[in-house]
């Protein structure tokens, strides 16, 4: 079979190095590029499309939650997994409601991360240990925020960073007018009255 062709984005060196000879030894892995930062990750996806983008969360410039909201409104359908040194419940929440396809901590055994990628690939959601514990306990919980649609999920995630609307309207691509319609909406959903108590709600059930 044709072997997957993987980028690799991170802001170290030695950890794009590193996971880069982990799937050489692999067959069915083809690493075509590297990327340092979200800004060069977006531009490489376009000129050499890849089947897996590997994405850190935490880097220098753009963060890897605004990378992965651009790729996607971008048009980048490739599978995207996020691996990361954080299992803040935060986090985990944001990625995966921004679209990723998998959420994997570095700190996971490299034969066990080679076949979490592949299940990525064959249309499965990968997800180490910790992050599935995770899903477990929020699954189980009827929450409100189930009634919020994508859009307004992704505003509260935006407003709960402290962002503002205007912030908030350029990295969604959208007007701040649009980004207030939505605020009216998820704001009479949640049944309160401020993007502060709208905030403190949220955080409320990530375990804050």
């Amino acid at each position: 079979m044709t072997p997957w062709k993987v980028m690799i984005v991170d802001d170290h060196p030695l950890m794009r190095r590193g996971i880069g000879q982990l799937l050489s030894f692999d067959a069915e892995f083809d690493v075509i590029s590297e990327a340092s930062n979200g800004n060069e990750a977006i531009a490489l996806a376009h000129k050499m499309p890849a089947d897996l983008i590997l994405l850190d969360l935490n880097m220098k410039g753009i963060s890897g939650l605004d990378t992965l909201i651009t790729l996607r409104n971008e048009g980048i359908d490739a599978c995207i997994v996020i691996l990361t040194v954080s299992d803040n419940h935060a986090d985990i929440k944001m990625l995966l409601d921004a679209g990723a396809d998998g959420y994997l901590l570095k700190d996971t055994e490299p034969d066990e991360l080679v076949a979490l990628l592949k299940t990525a690939l064959t249309g499965t959601k990968a997800y180490s240990s910790a992050v599935i514990e995770f899903l477990n306990n929020t699954s189980t919980e009827n929450t409100v925020f189930s009634s919020l649609t994508e859009r307004e999920n992704q505003i509260l995630q935006e407003v709960a960073k402290g962002h503002s609307n205007k912030v908030i309207a350029d990295s969604l691509f959208i007007s701040e007018a649009t980004v207030k319609v939505h605020m009216k909406s998820l704001l009479r959903k949640l049944q309160v009255k401020s993007r502060t108590a709208a905030t403190v709600l949220y955080l409320q059930t990530l375990g804050y």
